[in-house]
């Protein structure tokens, strides 16, 4: 099975147009190299993968391999080689222009933060991670949320070669990618803190008693989960709060960004594992989460709750307005008085209700529940969904 990526290409094509130098970051194995190839072959001369010996020699002497090139220059990971980064500015200072940059790296640019400091006003960053649901269509669904969206994973010819894939990937990771990142903790007790996390996996994180199970100070397990983040394995959900004269939860919640790497963390091999699984729930909501974040691309997103109990799972700054979204796996879900605090106490333009049914249907004034399989389509699909019911579009005007 092919999966075309047309929109990735589509918003990298327009970003050439318009920034010399554009960063395409994701987590490894997430398809960066095979989508930078659509543009640059292999073979080309523009070509650069920094895991290959052959282009390493190439770039013994970067000024002289890369100032004669003209068009589009590919650099895969990035990471391995910062001092480029200073050269990177001189190369796309020059006028006229001959040549515009593609440069792939597998960390966040608070991990390459030479990357925005010396590239700053000429550098322009697109995230990428594994399929999304619009990507593999809505009747992979299940096979989607099980095996997550690492293209590797999700395309093995069975559930045991997508076990022994992801079991391969976790070890290579540890004991790799994040040395090659500067990181000096051992893959040992890497592996013990990740693993612990999968239980922490849609809770807010108490950093104190993560600290106390796993024997180290605050600060520690703090830089273990930054580390993580930055390598986009876990996504730290931050806490929207308000002066609303109520206690409000001011700790992340914790998600791990893939739900296959989820299910291998907490030994989950088939689907009917899964269903039986007491953090079911959790990775269904994570897997919602992460689908509506990809599908509307939205500014800014937080999650609200209070210590009185009510919550909104999904709190969405985009095009100007404020979108809740709460992940509901039942048949018919109902207005709960946690839905009503948020739209009252948080303003909200809209509220979204995500559930795995068929029929979309209005809850409330402002309330919408709509099918998970409208994330296949993407934020188009939202817009027009909520526009029957009179909503307020979720997508910039």
């Amino acid at each position: 099975m092919i999966f075309p990526r047309p929109q990735l290409q589509q918003d990298i094509t327009h970003a050439l147009t318009r920034s010399r130098v554009v960063a395409l970051i994701g987590p490894r194995q997430c398809g960066k190299t095979t989508l930078a190839r659509e543009f640059v072959p292999a073979d080309s001369m523009n070509y650069f993968d920094l895991e290959d010996p052959i282009s390493l020699a190439r770039l013994d002497q970067p000024m002289t391999a890369l100032q004669g090139l003209t068009g589009l220059v590919v650099i895969d990971e990035i990471q391995r080689r910062p001092e480029l980064f200073p050269l990177l500015r001189v190369l796309c200072d020059r006028t006229p222009l001959p040549a515009r940059f593609l440069i792939l790296g597998s960390a966040s640019p608070a991990m390459l933060r030479q990357s925005s400091e010396t590239l700053a006003g000429r550098l322009e960053i697109i995230r990428m991670a594994g399929f999304s649901l619009a990507e593999v269509g809505v009747e992979m669904q299940m096979r989607h949320w099980q095996r997550g969206g690492f293209p590797l994973s999700f395309l093995a010819a069975s559930d045991a070669d997508s076990l022994a894939w992801r079991r391969n990937f976790i070890q290579t990771f540890l004991e790799r990618d994040l040395p090659q990142l500067g990181v000096s903790i051992s893959a040992a007790s890497m592996f013990r803190f990740w693993n612990m996390l999968a239980h922490y996996h849609g809770q807010v994180w108490n950093a104190a008693e993560t600290a106390r199970n796993f024997e180290v100070s605050e600060s520690t397990v703090r830089r273990y989960l930054d580390l993580l983040e930055g390598a986009f394995m876990v996504r730290q959900l931050r806490p929207w709060f308000v002066n609303l004269g109520k206690r409000q939860i001011k700790s992340p919640k914790l998600y791990f960004r893939d739900t296959g790497i989820l299910h291998q963390m907490l030994g989950l091999r088939e689907e009917r594992d899964l269903w039986l699984h007491p953090k079911s729930g959790a990775s269904w909501e994570g897997y919602v989460i992460e689908e509506v974040i990809k599908a509307v691309d939205p500014d800014e997103a937080y999650f609200w709750a209070t210590h009185s109990g009510a919550e909104l799972d999904l709190l969405l700054f985009t095009g100007g307005r404020r979108v809740g979204v709460e992940c509901k796996r039942m048949d018919a879900p109902r207005l709960t008085p946690s839905m009503r605090s948020a739209l009252t106490d948080l303003a909200l333009d809209h509220l979204i209700v995500l559930y795995p049914g068929e029929r979309p249907y209005p809850l409330a004034e402002r309330v919408t529940v709509l099918p998970l399989a409208y994330l296949a389509q993407g934020s188009q699909a939202l817009d027009a969904a909520l526009a029957v019911h009179g909503a307020t579009w979720i997508s910039p005007p």
